[in-house]
């Protein structure tokens, strides 16, 4: 797995920044672009939803949660 790098990235008017691995982010561009939105906009979108977890931890499970709901309905389990 490669480093943990931080990202700057702005959210409602908002700089912050969120440290993933190239592995998730890269998979995170992905999803945006298979949805047909911008990075920001999704990861405003799970800021929003999220409870506890930081930003950075929210959205390592999204991608994970992601890529389950494609082996779930392939129906590899």
């Amino acid at each position: 797995m490669s480093p943990v790098l931080k990202r700057s990235i702005i959210i409602a008017g908002h700089k912050t920044s969120i440290s993933l691995e190239d592995e998730f982010w890269n998979s995170f561009k992905e999803i945006a672009d298979e949805r047909g939105v911008t990075v920001t906009a999704l990861v405003g979108a799970i800021d929003g939803g999220r409870k506890h977890a930081n930003l950075s931890s929210a959205i390592r499970l999204f991608v994970l949660g992601f890529y389950r709901d494609q082996l779930a309905s392939s129906g590899r389990h």
